[in-house]
Formats: C-alpha cells, sequence, structure tokens
C-alpha cells in the first residue's frame, strides 16, 4: 500500500495521498466502518467517502436520516457536519486495486482497536461490506464465524475493555459495483440507516 501511496502522489501531486483520518465527533453513538479510502474519493481529497460514487450514496443517506447537516459537496472543505455519527474504515491507506491483503489488514488493525476505544459513547456500528463487518469482530477479538454477514443483519457484540453492549448492523458497501448490479439499492441503504435511527432513540 505505500508503495502504491507513493506512486500515486508521483503522478497526482495535489492529491490527499495519505492515511485518511476518522471524520465525525468523538462522542457519537454511532460508527460507520467501511473498507478503506477510495483512489479518486477520500485518497484524493482527504475525506472518508468524500469524492466518489460511494460517498454521494452515504452523505445523502445520512442528511436524510438526521446523521449529517450540511450540503455534500464532494470536498472536504464543503461544510458538512456528522452529528451523532462518525465514519472511519478498516483500512487508512487506499490499496492497489480496492482489494487488500490479509497482511494490509492485519497491519492496520490496531488503528481500528486504538479507534474503537477512544470513542466511550458508541452503541452501534453499521459495517459497509464483509471486510468492514470482519475487520470490527476482529478488533473485539471476536470471530466472525460466530457471527454471519448478512445485508440487515444486527449482532449484538460486547467491547471486552469496558464489557459495553454494542449493536453491530450489516450492510452491503455502497459501491458503485453494488449499486450499479442492484446488489444495494437507496432504499434498502436507506433502510439500515432508518433502523439504526431507531435503534439509538430507544
Amino acid at each position: 500500500m505505500v508503495a502504491y501511496r507513493h506512486e500515486l502522489r508521483a503522478r497526482h501531486p495535489d492529491w490527499h495521498n495519505a492515511p485518511v483520518a476518522d471524520f465525525g465527533p468523538r462522542a457519537a453513538r454511532l460508527l460507520i466502518v467501511g473498507l478503506a479510502p477510495g483512489r479518486m474519493g477520500a485518497n484524493r481529497t482527504g475525506r472518508p467517502f468524500t469524492g466518489d460514487d460511494a460517498g454521494r450514496l452515504l452523505y445523502a443517506t445520512l442528511a436524510a436520516t438526521g446523521f449529517s447537516r450540511g450540503v455534500y459537496d464532494a470536498r472536504a472543505d464543503d461544510g458538512v457536519t456528522l452529528v451523532d455519527c462518525r465514519i472511519t474504515n478498516v483500512l487508512r491507506c487506499v490499496p492497489p486495486g480496492n482489494k487488500p491483503l490479509p497482511a494490509e489488514l492485519s497491519a492496520c488493525r490496531p488503528f481500528l482497536e486504538a479507534g474503537l476505544r477512544r470513542l466511550k459513547r458508541v452503541r452501534l456500528i453499521v459495517a459497509l461490506g464483509r471486510i468492514a463487518h470482519e475487520g470490527v469482530l476482529r478488533a473485539f477479538s471476536l470471530k466472525p464465524g460466530g457471527f454471519p454477514f448478512a445485508h440487515g443483519r444486527e449482532h449484538e457484540v460486547v467491547a471486552n475493555t469496558r464489557n459495553r453492549r454494542i449493536i453491530l448492523i450489516d450492510s452491503y458497501h455502497c459501491s458503485r459495483l453494488n449499486t450499479n448490479t442492484g446488489a444495494l439499492t437507496p432504499q434498502m441503504f436507506s433502510a439500515i440507516f432508518a433502523r439504526a435511527r431507531e435503534i439509538l432513540e430507544k
């Protein structure tokens, strides 16, 4: 990943081309976990899910369900703020071909674990895709085999460090591939965050 990032930096010196930090307040109760910065998205703009097709769907859905304010304009300085919500990725850097190697996922896991420890009010995690789902479980020292991934499935997990019970909701990733093939529709995606709102308001 480092070599790929350096290659992109040489070709596009005006891009972010560096590890992408989380976005949103640390006091958030909802955490969204994606796969990695997109080459033309966060790797270019420096903000998670900003600048590509996945970001358009995600931020539109967050606005519609009350988890964001402002008008998304695909720029890190567009003024969008997240409300009771934070976004991170299992990988901080863009992987070649958007296909991370197991060793890369393992190397980046401590950053996800550290981020989860800092979020003391998180009650709910939405995992975008199977890799994010498995990354969250491994960050909690849980075996993915005991928590099968399926769109819309809910799992109760325990943060062992503080014995907090957290709900994990699975969603297909909001990638262009999934939306173009119909594997994920805007209605399906909206339902995930409507359910998240329902859980948090209980």
